[in-house]
């Protein structure tokens, strides 16, 4: 067999596929968990395993060898059903997968990006298993993060403070959003722009600082950027966002916590059946014993509605003016979030009540569901999330952004 034969016999060849091997990935995904979770160690041999699976070939457009076809998000149900598998396997192994996600959608809409650049970045993705950095955040920062003209590329300079899936290195890339400072010294309010920037470049300083309750081999390290020279054909203006772009985010962000609470609920059923202890004496076991049967039908129900919605919306996606305006789409990813938030939150603080005090031991670890749920719960407010959508209910029309969200 030639190798570009062997190459391409290796990638999932359809969308459900994808979903497949991320379902078979799971056990191996949850085994690896707790670990992870206990040295708050990057989850590195665990998106090994998702890079030789080819799972990134769904965020590769079809004319560079990848599944994407159709819309700026087309293939989302797959995606969002791929993600709640790896979530549910491991919550820091999904969100670190689901950044690269984001980055790899931005960067091949991208007009500017040249051709060769993007090929080049579709056979990492494919069959070096790639990992994408998203270096937006400078809150609490030193300021702006500003890039310069010089003779064949840019160079940037600034800190930014929040680089999910930047704990791999090596030759992992950084999408960093920067300002651009004219020859005339003044900063450029718009646009932003990216330089792709490797991990291993020694003018990168990676500080280390990420010490989460939950989350935590995530690494959202702080990152400094000491004057990185990046060549042309590296760097692009950005392009005005996609206006369905808020509603596939949402639902992203749903799916990590949809997966966390259907991982937290697989991890206490387990236990469950394998102790087969009642939640009273007067119950012989667990399988008899009704008070459990109760709060775990309970709990199965408020996730499965809670998935059904991210899945119904995730489909409109693929066809998005034929079905919503943008601003309708986006209620119906705010309404999906809050929805999977809930149960995740919900679920992963409930499992203790099944499981008792035996599974608190720190060799169980059954707590980090909860840990990770509520960190990545806390990314923004789903009061506020409920304020947009019912802002909209009110006046039909969206309410603007920036007075409810960050951006």
């Amino acid at each position: 067999m030639t190798t570009e034969l062997l190459r391409a016999t290796h990638l999932p060849a359809a969308r459900r596929e994808i979903v497949e091997r991320a379902r078979a990935l799971r056990p191996l995904l949850a085994e690896a968990g707790p670990g992870i979770d206990a040295t708050g160690a990057d989850p590195t041999a665990a998106m090994a395993l998702l890079g030789e699976a080819g799972l990134h070939r769904i965020n590769v457009p079809v004319e560079f060898g990848g599944l994407w076809d159709g819309p700026a998000f087309g293939g989302w149900r797959e995606l969002i059903e791929a993600q709640i598998e790896i979530c549910a396997g491991d919550g820091s192994t999904g969100q670190c997968w689901s950044t690269t996600t984001l980055v790899a959608r931005e960067l091949f809409t991208s007009d500017e990006l040249p051709h060769e650049t993007k090929q080049q970045l579709a056979d990492e993705l494919m069959y070096e298993g790639r990992r994408f950095v998203a270096s937006n955040a400078e809150t609490g920062g030193t300021g702006r993060v500003v890039g310069r003209r010089v003779p064949g590329g840019v160079v940037v300079s600034g800190t930014k403070t929040f680089n999910t899936n930047s704990g791999g290195g090596g030759r992992d890339l950084a999408s960093v959003s920067f300002a651009l400072v004219g020859d005339d010294g003044i900063v450029e309010t718009a646009p932003r722009w990216h330089a792709l920037v490797r991990l291993d470049d020694p003018a990168l300083e990676l500080l280390g600082d990420w010490d989460n309750m939950g989350q935590r081999g995530t690494v959202s390290q702080t990152i400094r950027y000491r004057d990185v020279f990046v060549p042309d054909g590296w760097h692009f203006r950005a392009h005005v966002a996609d206006p369905y772009f808020f509603g596939a985010v949402m639902l992203m962000h749903g799916a990590l916590l949809q997966g966390i609470g259907e991982g937290a609920f697989a991890a206490a059923v387990a236990y469950v059946q394998e102790l087969n202890r009642p939640s009273m004496p007067r119950f012989g076991t667990a399988t008899e014993d009704p008070l459990m049967h109760r709060q775990l039908g309970e709990m199965s129900s408020e996730l499965a509605a809670a998935r059904a919605l991210l899945l119904s919306v995730a489909d409109e996606l693929e066809a998005p003016e034929l079905v919503t305006r943008p601003e309708e789409m986006a209620i119906k990813g705010f309404r999906a979030k809050v929805a999977s938030t809930r149960a995740g939150l919900d679920v992963t603080a409930r499992i203790h009540d099944l499981t008792g005090a035996r599974s608190t031991a720190n060799r169980f670890r059954l707590d980090r569901f909860w840990r990770n749920a509520r960190t990545f719960g806390s990314h923004d407010s789903i009061d506020a999330k409920n304020a947009f959508v019912g802002a909209f209910e009110l006046a039909g029309a969206l309410p603007a952004i920036p007075d409810y969200i960050r951006v």
